[in-house]
């Protein structure tokens, strides 16, 4: 019988902390790619087309994973499978170092780099929701802002040792240091609060019957046979195919209009410091006004920004553009567990999440390389930017679509 012990510390405060490290991390090390793709480019002078895929096979075989990471974490826990992440990511990183043709870059960054991160985000967003209840919202949003921070300091740590020791050194310090914290900080997880021996905080009297009714929810098989799954699907790949296309061509969009490296990367930087408000300001708004309309509002906000790069041409107005951007994108990302968890549950949580992950990332591949060719074709971002806003409107029209919902009452 599980008891509530009333512990001094409630062990969910520090599943958050470890959630808000490892993804600072792990998601801040994989979007500090833009930085290193003007020094690659100008070492092999291979096509932007052919580098931004590196960064493409990654996200698809990411998500794709994720879905099999999601499941395992389901049955087994989070603390192995980031343990085994960890080590890939940290070999991953090393192994870039010694890149010099093109299939060592996509086996490298593509595939070791890929499997890694399958096993990071999904794990721990699916361990993280079931350690709260009455503040989920909130709680997610604090922990996942853990990649924003990552996000402002990894491209900026980057680009100093990429100055001072170049981009092979680089991506070797990017190995230790993801060998070194996300394997030490992922030996504290947990996979619930009844392996502590306590209760979700805040899972009591009324809060616990509302828990007890979204941890039964539906089962995958039933799930994936309703309209709202796949309309979430679509709405989160247009979302996975702007938000990464941005982190891949913003930095050398800027230095092609003529601002120095260290002024792009302010762009990626301001990017993570808006997530973070992004994540912390929408995640607790799901608790508000629900995770629906959340939804539509990130996704208001990102079409206003996508729009706006349109006429972006001065340093102010990228950093208007990375402002309004980086608060849709950080809303984006904190939503899909708790969205997932109001429409089906969480007896099938890491699953269905890792569905939606798998589908946010397919559209994370393909924007990244289709923008690259369309620059390699045409000498310019304006028509790929162009698309980036007519893919913003289908991803917002797929989110007014869902009707909305509860798992005690299902689709």
């Amino acid at each position: 019988m599980i008891r509530n012990r009333n512990p001094k510390i409630f062990y969910g405060y520090i599943i958050a902390v470890v959630t808000f490290i490892i993804l600072g991390v792990a998601g801040g090390g994989v979007n500090t790619f833009g930085v290193f793709f003007e020094p690659m480019l100008l070492e092999f002078g291979w096509a932007r087309a052919v580098i931004s895929g590196a960064f493409s096979l990654t996200l698809i075989l990411g998500g794709f994973l994720s879905i099999v990471t999601g499941r395992l974490t389901d049955k087994f826990g989070s603390r192995f499978i980031l343990t085994i992440s960890g080590f890939l990511l940290g070999v991953g990183y090393i192994l870039m170092s010694r890149t010099n043709a093109v299939w060592e870059l996509y086996l490298f960054y593509g595939v070791i780099m890929g499997i890694g991160m399958s096993g990071v985000i999904i794990p721990l967003l699916t361990t993280l929701s079931r350690w709260f209840v009455k503040k989920r919202g909130m709680m997610n949003g604090l922990s996942i802002a853990g990649t924003g921070i990552g996000t402002i300091v990894m491209p900026i740590l980057a680009n100093r040792l990429i100055s001072s020791y170049g981009w092979r050194i680089s991506f070797i310090a990017f190995g230790v240091i993801s060998f070194v914290i996300i394997i030490l900080t992922g030996q504290f997880l947990r996979r619930d609060p009844q392996s502590k021996g306590q209760l979700p905080d805040g899972d009591t009297g009324i809060q616990r019957d509302k828990s007890q009714a979204k941890e039964l929810g539906l089962s995958f098989g039933k799930a994936i046979r309703t309209r709202q799954l796949w309309l979430l699907a679509i709405s989160f790949f247009c979302v996975g195919f702007s938000v990464f296309t941005i982190i891949v061509h913003i930095v050398i969009h800027a230095t092609g209009l003529g601002f120095l490296a260290t002024n792009a990367v302010s762009i990626v930087s301001i990017v993570g410091g808006a997530n973070i408000v992004g994540r912390i300001v929408m995640g607790s708004a799901v608790d508000r006004i629900g995770s629906r309309s959340t939804l539509i509002t990130s996704l208001i906000i990102m079409l206003v920004a996508v729009v706006w790069l349109q006429y972006a041409k001065e340093l102010w107005m990228l950093h208007l553009f990375a402002a309004i951007f980086g608060v849709s994108y950080g809303a984006s990302f904190v939503l899909v567990p708790l969205i997932v968890g109001d429409f089906f549950g969480l007896s099938s949580l890491g699953v269905i999440v890792g569905l939606i992950n798998a589908s946010l990332t397919t559209g994370g591949t393909v924007g990244p390389v289709l923008i690259g060719y369309i620059f390699d074709v045409t000498g310019s971002y304006q028509s790929g930017f162009l698309i980036l806003a007519i893919v913003s409107v289908i991803g917002l029209v797929m989110a007014l679509l869902l009707k909305a919902n509860s798992t005690t009452n299902p689709p």
